[in-house]
């Protein structure tokens, strides 16, 4: 029995779109990700402070979508890479006493990468997804 190569290219172009499709939907917001999974039960979905967890809590969380607003409006990353790292003495304002979890502490537990490389990073994720989310 003969095998038909007619139909080989046609199958080559559906793969390379099927690829390029899949591809593309591969997409993944690491910094949303990471604040949906470490600060939206405090802070909410919004980040407004409007968490799950808010009527727990012995004082509201911060709405984080204000934090350039209250900041002359440049969004402060030192200040916030701080607040989540947690190694600094930095006064924390609007958290009166260090109510807000050390994530800091949490990713670098859980890091397998040398000098801190995995938790950096999820910080970066996080501060980035947060500057976006600022009202304007």
């Amino acid at each position: 029995m003969k095998q038909s190569t007619a139909s080989l290219p046609g199958l080559w172009v559906a793969l390379a779109v099927v690829s390029s499709t899949s591809f593309a939907q591969t997409s993944v917001d690491f910094g949303r990700n990471e604040y949906m999974a470490s600060c939206a039960s405090c802070h909410g979905v919004s980040a407004k402070g409007d968490g799950a967890v808010r009527m727990y809590l012995t004082k509201a969380p911060t709405d984080l979508t204000i934090m350039a607003k209250r900041n002359g409006g440049v969004f402060p990353t030192q200040y916030a890479w701080e607040v989540i790292d947690g190694r600094t003495s930095v006064v924390i304002g609007a958290h009166g006493a260090r109510e807000m979890p050390v994530w800091g502490y949490v990713y670098r537990a859980e890091d397998t990468q040398p000098a801190d490389l995995h938790a950096r990073n999820r910080i970066s994720s996080l501060l980035d997804y947060l500057a976006r989310i600022q009202v304007k």
